[in-house]
């Protein structure tokens, strides 16, 4: 093989092995189990779509509780999180998170565990000057209170696009 052609082939080859050759997009993700339920439960308390009952539910269920009155399934969706934290000024942690038109702003210790909870979810990380940034979007868990009260570890599933 002429010198040319092996450092196109082994660009190529690193290139496909890190995502960067055919990228055509954020590629969908899936979690369950835990990861899923803390996922579900750091945003369910921001949306508007949710009932005080589901809301109410994902709480307790978050909080250890898995024995709770409520029974049918619940649905989680965001349509776009983006949380900051600063490296610079270490105080500035904050998320945005955007459920349909309406975004709602969150920070401190909320943001915290939003930011830690999408590190969980294997969410990468996006650096910019004096920011890490996490971004997700076309949120949707699906969380079964039966199943979960089973305590076999099913009844919790998130699918998202990472970044963007």
């Amino acid at each position: 093989m002429k010198p040319g052609r092996l450092i196109l082939a082994c660009a190529l080859v690193v290139a496909t092995a890190s995502g960067i050759a055919g990228a055509s997009g954020a590629t969908p993700a899936k979690v369950s189990g835990s990861t899923a339920l803390a996922l579900a439960g750091v945003i369910a308390p921001l949306s508007s779509a949710l009932s005080g009952a589901e809301k109410k539910a994902m709480a307790m269920l978050f909080a250890a509780n898995s024995d709770i009155p409520y029974k049918k399934p619940i649905v989680v969706t965001a349509d776009r999180i983006v949380c900051r934290a600063g490296n610079v000024d270490i105080t500035v942690r904050n998320c945005e998170v955007t459920f349909g038109k309406k975004t709602r702003t969150v920070n401190g210790s909320t943001a915290n565990e939003i930011f830690a909870t999408e590190a969980l979810a294997g969410i990468p990380p996006d650096g910019a000057a004096g920011s890490n940034f996490e971004s997700l979007t076309k949120l949707s868990c699906t969380i079964d209170p039966n199943a979960i009260r089973r305590k076999d570890g099913s009844g919790a599933e998130c699918t998202f696009e990472p970044g963007n």
